[in-house]
């Protein structure tokens, strides 16, 4: 069975909690993700902040030229993450419930990567042209 570890992005960006919003925007922008991880000093998960979350401090009353807002300051506290050993399967199977599109993979309070609805259903959908499924 295809596990979690087999098809994350290691390769994620990762925000700084005390990053400013407008470096938050460029780096989410940049990544091609719809949303990262937040980390602590320590490289620890700490929240996550989407294109959606950004937005929404953009056009809000509290922030102007001179707002100083930071990640933390928007970010979501304690996000739904996942294990590398999660199978695809287990996790295709809570993507299909009211839950993020992207899902943060951390082991032992250690954020390794990233892994996205695309990725699972690509993967799947490779599983199923490899049986001869039509």
């Amino acid at each position: 069975m295809l596990k979690v570890k087999e098809l994350m992005d290691s390769q994620v960006a990762r925000l700084p909690a005390n990053a400013p919003l407008t470096t938050a925007v460029d780096t989410i922008l940049d990544s091609g993700y719809l949303g990262l991880p937040v980390i602590d000093e320590a490289q620890q998960l700490v929240g996550f902040l989407s294109e959606q979350d950004c937005l929404r401090a953009l056009v809000s009353d509290s922030y102007h030229c001179d707002s100083h807002l930071t990640v933390r300051d928007i970010m979501r506290d304690s996000p739904l993450f996942v294990s590398p050993e999660l199978s695809v399967l287990e996790l295709a199977q809570m993507l299909g419930k009211d839950r993020p599109k992207l899902f943060p993979v951390v082991e032992e309070e250690r954020l390794l990567g990233m892994i996205s609805r695309t990725q699972v259903m690509r993967a799947l959908n490779d599983q199923l042209k490899s049986c001869g499924a039509v």
